[in-house]
């Protein structure tokens, strides 16, 4: 089995404060080119993949086994990766593809909620979860008992997409790192409710309206108002570090921000304007001796895709499925 996730980019959260009663709240879309894995049954587990991948996929293996007793034996490659702490998701999209590929292997039919949950995602965002189940531009409704649930979800323009910069500079928290910042984090619930009215007047009708001005002018707004929530633990609206970056993106597109915790940032543009754009911003890493990574991240509305490889895995599946059940 062959399960390909997308990736995605975090435009913020809501209310920190919770002071609507529910924690947070979070937007974002996903992008294309997240995880390649493949997954089959196997007599012990055999991982292929390096450094903090391999140790989320077996903290996600022993997550299974321990709610489903799906037991521990297979084979698991990555054949494809997200960059780790970059601000593109890549915990949450690799947990799911192994957790989804078990279920799916075991005959299992579970939501991908309940996988997110045993997983111990969706804390304090369900824009990785929701984006590898549907794609597309997703807002969740907060955390208050269990995953934050899905408000709305919408196709992004396939003739827009995102000119991504990932710098290379020091990573953004990881897990470890971000839990005590998210428990004492308290937010402004001024500031969360012109967050919102920017959402709901702004962001969402210019999507529906296909309107890349209004909705990159109410993006720049929102991701400055959510930087205000955190500029304490990371110097200002955002990264001192990637400012320079986001000087450039506000000049060459319709609105940019910093995905979670960065140090990737972004800029939405015109699919049609992107080779144009590359050469730009190369040159301008260039002139101003920063290293890092440019690309086109076309925005994806459909979620992770999992493919049968063919009718003799599907049996050897059902062979394993039994043998367990027996046991």
């Amino acid at each position: 089995m062959i399960i390909r996730t997308p990736r995605r980019l975090h435009m913020g959260l809501i209310d920190p404060s919770g002071s609507g009663g529910r924690r947070f709240g979070s937007l974002g879309v996903a992008i294309d080119r997240g995880y390649e894995i493949r997954i089959a049954p196997s007599e012990s587990l055999e991982i292929k993949a390096g450094g903090e991948d391999r140790e989320t996929i077996m903290e996600t293996v022993g997550a299974m086994n321990s709610s489903f007793e799906t037991g521990t034996g297979y084979s698991i490659e990555v054949r494809r990766g997200i960059p780790r702490h970059v601000g593109l998701g890549s915990t949450t999209q690799l947990s799911l593809a192994v957790g989804t590929g078990i279920a799916k292997l075991n005959g299992l039919n579970v939501a991908t909620e309940e996988i997110a949950r045993v997983l111990g995602r969706g804390k304090n965002s369900g824009v990785g979860i929701h984006t590898f189940r549907l794609g597309g531009f997703v807002l969740d409704g907060g955390v208050r008992n269990g995953v934050p649930p899905l408000i709305v979800r919408h196709d992004f323009p396939e003739g827009w997409a995102f000119l991504i910069i990932t710098p290379e500079l020091r990573p953004g928290f990881d897990e470890r790192e971000e839990k005590p910042v998210m428990a004492s984090l308290q937010g402004n619930p001024q500031v969360a409710r012109e967050i919102s009215h920017l959402i709901l007047l702004g962001l969402l009708p210019a999507l529906v309206e296909r309107n890349i001005r209004d909705f990159g002018r109410s993006l720049t707004k929102i991701q400055k108002l959510v930087g205000s929530h955190f500029s304490g633990y990371q110097g200002g609206e955002f990264r001192e570090d990637v400012e320079i970056l986001l000087d450039f993106l506000g000049e060459k597109s319709y609105g940019y921000g910093q995905s979670s915790w960065g140090p990737t940032v972004y800029g939405l543009i015109l699919r049609e304007d992107g080779e144009r754009l590359l050469e730009e911003t190369h040159d301008y890493l260039d002139d101003h001796g920063i290293r890092g990574t440019v690309e086109i991240g076309v925005p994806r509305n459909r979620g992770a895709e999992i493919i049968q490889e063919n009718a003799f895995l599907e049996r050897l599946i059902k062979s394993v499925s039994s043998g367990r059940d027996g046991k």
